[in-house]
């Protein structure tokens, strides 16, 4: 029994230990991630870092009011990010506030202008035939082999597909009638001057032609070939600009991925169908032929008209003229070539989908034949200035604030206060490190109000540090030594605390549901400290208290300790009452 009571006691002088331990080794994790990622400072938002505020506001054609929906909304800012990024702009912010409003926030260095142009559009998608392509760098593209498979995707996930007929399980049996073996070596073979004369209408005579840089043809015609040899795709503000002013009756030139992440250059004909011609377009798992995931297209009954046209002149082709590119904003995001006329109003295009590329593609075949614009509701500009300043007066409250809770708990707490500052120190260790890593991990940005957030949650956090002296001091005032006083008081200080914090984060949570931008910062940040308040009430704050307690310094009621038990009025020790002792009973004789 000795035995076990020694063991418990041994356990129990080890908790603090390991409380603090814990708390360390995730400081120590924290900070080695931080600089590992290289991002050792909270990103700024962009009324701290400077830069172009944007506000859109959904505005729907008459009678389409329901084409303002989430699902809509999300490839809207999927779509503007994208043309953001084809100005170069690196940590843009795109995203949505309430039901139809869109918030494009741009970074310092960007012209604005321009980015005001690229995201207050709305979104240009058109079928148009394939005449040339190739690698940006040189070389072939990627073409289909004999059996009419891909032998490598000629753009992103989703190009270099199969267009076929929805209807036609033979459309997808993996087969291509028009698929000649010797194409994969001929990219530059082609009828690329008689495609440019006959408006991009592929016809069935066409063989073979000269190379792209060959001579003839109209004045536009050689402009355009010039253009295309020279088109440098791997240059992001080349790519931003390909094909700029080009018409929808014109021919022209666009850049688009593969699947290897190389880019590749087109010279593309005038648009065939329009993507108000699509009436809807969906993700689809096929399992019934074994194509995976797969979209599918229904046209209008003139899209219908027009796809079937167009598919049925390139069916006729050998690659690349008998693929069409899908372009959205002037970027080919998918070329599926074509095996046979798609004459049902229904087509699917299917290849190396997975589920994600598959939807990207449904929502911009969708989003082009949306009737949905934005109007330009307001724009901010911040400067880098005034960014600075903002940041400055924000860390100058927050020292001044910090520095006012530690005057008082040194005032007030004396030695106690160092277990407290010790606290806070820890919790804003946290705090900075949690924010650095946020950044580049789900794009949280430190702004202003978030600022604000960090600064109210300096005195949330004291208040627990103080829940939790008075309840020791309160039990010393009973006339308890230190060591069952801290003991005794954590309980009830326990239950206070987290009563006090669950709702401080309820009203964090709820703030940040309920509101939209910049004040949603402000949310985060003050559900973010009040979770790390418990964090370090409970794995340092107690622990350190309960290993001080040991000392004499704390122990024995020193008056600079901040528990001097006559400075707080304690009662007289409690002592337990002794009974009378019984008399002696006498021997008789």
């Amino acid at each position: 029994m000795a035995a076990l009571k020694k063991g418990r006691n041994a356990s129990a002088t080890s908790k603090p230990w390991r409380s603090l331990a814990l708390i360390l080794i995730a400081i120590v994790a924290l900070t080695g991630g931080m600089f590992a990622s290289g991002h050792t400072t909270p990103r700024l938002g962009i009324d701290l870092a400077g830069g172009t505020s944007i506000t859109l506001a959904a505005v729907p054609e008459a009678g389409q009011e329901s084409a303002i929906n989430k699902t809509n909304m999300d490839t809207a800012v999927s779509i503007m990010e994208r043309r953001v990024n084809g100005l170069g702009v690196s940590e843009a912010e795109v995203q949505t506030q309430g039901d139809r409003n869109i918030i494009v926030n741009i970074p310092k260095g960007t012209n604005s202008k321009q980015a005001r142009e690229q995201v207050g559009t709305t979104a240009k998608l058109y079928f148009r035939p394939v005449i040339a392509t190739e690698l940006a760098g040189g070389g072939a593209a990627p073409q289909p082999s004999a059996t009419g498979e891909p032998s490598a995707a000629p753009s992103g996930d989703k190009a270099g597909d199969k267009a076929t007929d929805g209807a036609s399980q033979e459309a997808t049996d993996g087969s291509s009638a028009s698929a000649d073996p010797s194409a994969s070596a001929t990219t530059q073979g082609r009828a690329v001057t008689d495609a440019l004369k006959a408006d991009a209408s592929p016809s069935p005579s066409d063989k073979a032609s000269p190379s792209p840089s060959a001579t003839g043809g109209a004045d536009a015609d050689a402009k355009l070939q010039a253009e295309y040899a020279k088109l440098d795709c791997t240059k992001e503000s080349v790519r931003a600009t390909a094909g700029d002013g080009a018409k929808a009756t014109e021919s022209t030139v666009a850049c688009g991925q593969n699947s290897q992440g190389q880019w590749q250059k087109y010279i593309l004909g005038p648009a065939a169908v329009d993507g108000t011609d699509v009436d809807e377009a969906d993700a689809v798992l096929n399992t019934t032929s074994g194509a995976g995931w797969t979209v599918t297209m229904k046209f209008t009954g003139e899209g219908s008209k027009k796809f079937a046209d167009i598919t049925g002149q390139l069916a006729q082709k050998q690659s690349p003229q008998n693929q069409f590119a899908i372009v959205l904003d002037g970027e080919v995001v998918s070329d599926p070539y074509v095996r046979q006329a798609l004459t049902g109003g229904n087509a699917e295009i299917s290849g190396n989908f997975n589920q994600q590329s598959a939807q990207e593609l449904a929502n911009m075949l969708s989003y082009g034949a949306l009737p949905l614009t934005f109007r330009e509701d307001s724009v901010t500009t911040v400067t880098a200035a005034l960014g600075g300043e903002q940041l400055q007066a924000g860390l100058i409250a927050g020292a001044i604030g910090l520095a006012l809770v530690i005057l008082y708990l040194l005032f007030y707490y004396r030695g106690l206060s160092f277990i407290a500052i010790a606290s806070l120190m820890v919790s804003a260790a946290l705090t900075y490190v949690i924010m650095a890593l946020l950044g580049p991990t789900i794009g949280f940005a430190l702004n202003l109000p978030a600022v604000c957030g960090a600064i109210v949650a300096i005195g949330i956090t004291a208040d627990s540090f103080i829940v939790y002296f008075e309840r020791v001091r309160d039990e010393i005032r009973e006339g308890r030594s230190l060591r069952p006083s801290v003991e005794r008081a954590w309980p009830r200080a326990r239950r206070t605390i987290l009563v006090s914090d669950f709702v401080s984060f309820l009203a964090a949570a709820v703030l940040f549901v309920v509101t939209v931008g910049k004040v949603q910062g402000f949310a985060f940040t003050l559900g973010l400290t009040t979770v790390l308040d418990v964090v370090v009430v409970f794995l340092f704050t107690k622990p350190l208290l309960t290993l001080m307690a040991r000392r004499k310094f704390f122990a024995s009621g020193h008056k600079w300790s901040g528990l001097d038990p006559k400075a707080l009025g304690a009662k007289p020790p409690l002592r337990r009452t002794r009974r009378p002792s019984a008399p002696a009973q006498t021997k008789e004789a």
